[in-house]
């Protein structure tokens, strides 16, 4: 059977509605599918279009322990850099839409995040630690330029002397590098940057609107010669396609001043894993059985392992490989030698009216 044409700038390839909520699904008719362009001509280009959110808080709380947080601030759900593998795609079947293309095209916005967060940090009981912006989805997505929510946020943190981390894929970061150096002069941020290959073109098809790894990799260089603790994080590493570039991506970013490093095996979590074979399909069929197999061998037998304390620790001999690579890479580069920890003792609370409290 012929792979499906790509759908260009996008990363899923489909809408693939989950049936974990026993949402309506359609099925096109074979006979229109095959002759539809000649019928109706090409298809609607597919557009962004973001609806504004208004919730009634913004820091979100959580006790796993696989993730060394436990609060967090998302500005934005769904995420136009249709990363095919983005673990956060099943969060938008919560709203009856697609974790395929809706995610990528129908984005929400809350332009309200940094009001939200100064009363949070103004009630009496509050008790700070740092908060991590981009652990659902990317706090510099493209919207970002238009909203600044993610700027907002940091002004917030800074003022209020709150400790912040950033994780992203995107080189807007440097437009925040006059907020981030001050928040690191008082040691109140850490910033990471996602980098997944080294290759233009496969960056490309992998995550279609995220900054391409060059940029990535000077926005890190940035970041470092402003005094920001820059992180790279080798995430995710997806065997038999992106799995060649962890050396290569340490020793690119050690060269930029980086200090610090991490990997994530890829996760399939829900639809995530129908709409990343879908994808395997339409780009690389000649490998989509050896990623599969590799990535199953490293969970058990299974597309993925939701499992607390098991889900981020792949296991079996191709995680040990990557494993072993990784961490000689890091020691022969000096990397991880030290873990900076943010300072929580300078935070100021905000009075309820939006001012500093002056004692």
């Amino acid at each position: 059977m012929p792979c499906p044409p790509p759908i260009h700038g996008r990363g899923a390839q489909s809408a693939a509605l989950p049936q974990r909520f026993g949402l309506a699904t359609r099925e096109v008719d074979g006979d229109w599918l095959d002759a539809r362009e000649e019928i109706d001509g090409p298809g609607p280009k597919l557009r962004t279009a973001v609806i504004e959110e208004h919730p009634r808080s913004i820091v979100s709380y959580n006790q796993s322990p696989d993730i060394p947080f436990d609060r967090s601030i998302n500005a934005y759900r769904g995420c136009e850099h249709g990363c095919s593998y983005c673990y956060a795609r099943p969060s938008h079947a919560f709203h009856d839409l697609s974790p395929g293309l809706d995610f990528e095209t129908r984005l929400f916005a809350k332009p309200r995040a940094a009001h939200l967060l100064r009363e949070t940090l103004a009630k009496p009981g509050y008790r700070p630690a740092p908060i991590a912006m981009g652990t659902n989805t990317d706090p510099y997505q493209p919207i970002e330029e238009r909203y600044r929510i993610t700027r907002q946020v940091l002004e917030v943190c800074l003022e209020t002397r709150h400790p912040v981390t950033i994780t992203t894929k995107s080189a807007r970061v440097v437009r925040d590098l006059d907020l981030l150096a001050e928040l690191a002069r008082l040691n109140l941020t850490a910033v990471s940057v996602s980098v997944t290959s080294l290759d233009p073109r496969l960056s490309g098809l992998l995550e279609p609107r995220a900054s391409a790894p060059a940029k990535r990799l000077d926005a890190l260089r940035q970041l470092a010669e402003a005094g920001v603790p820059a992180h790279v994080s080798v995430a995710p590493v997806i065997p038999s396609i992106t799995d060649q570039f962890i050396e290569g991506i340490l020793e690119e970013a050690a060269q930029r001043g980086v200090r610090s490093a991490s990997w994530i095996m890829l996760r399939l979590p829900h639809e995530v894993s129908p709409l990343f074979r879908e994808w395997l399909s339409v780009h690389y069929p000649e490998r989509a059985d050896k990623v599969m197999a590799i990535v199953r061998s490293v969970r058990e037998g299974k597309d993925n392992d939701p499992g607390f304390f098991t889900r981020m620790k792949p296991t079996g001999v191709w995680a040990d490989v990557f494993r072993a690579r990784f961490r000689i890479a890091v020691q022969r580069l000096g990397l991880n030698r030290e873990q900076p920890k943010l300072d929580c003792s300078r935070f100021e609370r905000p009075s309820a009216n939006g001012q500093l409290r002056l004692i």
